[in-house]
């Protein structure tokens, strides 16, 4: 008896929890159809007024420092390390001396490209003389020039090996890393790794922006630069890349050559602020961009008529889109109403009231 008196007790209860449910949903939506109709049947919509405003295109943006050059050099030859001019923190001028391979089999190897070319030379002359008293035919002697031409370009490419047993850095810079060690042997075929070597005089810094600051920015634009680890330093840079593509974040990315003048102080990998500054704008027509029917692209807005408390679709010319608001050229003057929302129940002349 008293577990059916529970399972009455539960079932009443329940009952009660759907029909607090129903109840509250029917309020809720009550309350819904009275904001969308406010005003006896009217469509309900906000407004905002058309006026002139100030435009700031100043903006920053956030970024790392990257090396102008950077460059994890190779070595070309295979040979043991037989002496190291440079350690890791050295700077380098292009063309100095880093290190030195043993050169023993690279030295046999010019040597007999050196025999080979000087007896390539002799067999030549011998037909060439040989050819101009008929002992030898054309072919025979064309044979002979090919045959020399081939041991020189090899005895040029050993010499080259032989020049190549002293490392040389290929650029200015400082040694950032240094992977080998004397005695080591090293690889030509393919490549070791020898030293990480980076130019620090000119950094380049990487940030990113949105497409209506992209529009703005052109080759060449001068750039304030800050730090937050050198506050007090000035720094400047220029741009030198203008994606022509958004990424997948529809940012683009700019890259700005930043003068290291101030004794190198600042590092690749640090951050950095790029203040982007430009001149001073006439003040201009800005309306929402919630405003348009659609998107912007389409060019058309609802103008809130007073008189009769309809709207009005207008077209419009529209200019820069400056975050949430759109520049208009042509179609609005200053005084004017335009409507934000409730567009999509809206059409030519559709009675309206305002929601505040």
């Amino acid at each position: 008896m008293k577990r059916v008196i529970i399972i009455i007790v539960v079932v009443i209860v329940a009952l009660g929890a759907i029909a607090y449910v129903l109840t509250n949903n029917k309020k809720k939506n009550e309350a819904k159809t009275a904001y969308i109709a406010q005003g006896g049947g009217a469509v309900a919509v906000r407004i905002a007024a058309v006026e002139k405003k100030n435009i700031d295109l100043d903006f920053s943006a956030n970024g790392n420092f990257i090396p102008k050059q950077e460059l994890n050099f190779l070595s070309e030859n295979s040979g043991r390390v037989s002496k190291i001019y440079v350690d890791e923190g050295d700077r380098v001028s292009k063309g100095q001396p880093l290190a030195r391979i043993d050169a023993e089999i690279i030295n046999t190897d010019k040597e007999t490209a050196e025999a080979t070319y000087q007896n390539a030379v002799r067999d030549e002359a011998r037909y060439q003389s040989s050819f101009e008293t008929g002992g030898v035919t054309q072919q025979q002697l064309d044979q002979a020039k090919l045959t020399t031409r081939n041991a020189k370009l090899k005895l040029q490419a050993s010499q080259r090996r032989v020049s190549d047993a002293n490392i040389k850095s290929p650029i200015n810079g400082i040694i950032n890393k240094r992977y080998i060690e004397v005695g080591a042997f090293v690889s030509g075929t393919p490549g070791t790794q020898l030293f990480e070597i980076v130019d620090v005089s000119k950094l380049k810094l990487k940030v990113n922006v949105n497409e209506s600051q992209v529009a703005n920015l052109k080759i060449g634009d001068q750039i304030e630069i800050k730090s937050s680890v050198f506050p007090t330093d000035k720094f400047s840079g220029k741009v030198t890349f203008i994606a022509a593509k958004a990424d997948a974040t529809l940012n683009f990315p700019i890259e700005i050559e930043v003068e290291n003048s101030n004794k190198n102080t600042l590092k690749a990998g640090m951050y950095g602020t790029a203040v982007f500054k430009f001149p001073k704008q006439a003040p201009s027509i800005l309306i929402p961009r919630t405003s348009f029917v659609g998107s912007v692209s389409s060019n058309q807005v609802f103008v809130y008529d007073k008189s009769n408390n309809t709207s009005k679709i207008r077209k419009v010319v529209t200019g820069r889109i400056l975050g949430d608001s759109v520049e208009i050229l042509d179609g609005l003057n200053e005084g004017e109403t335009v409507i934000t929302s409730g567009q999509i129940n809206l059409a030519e002349g559709t009675a309206v009231s305002i929601v505040k």
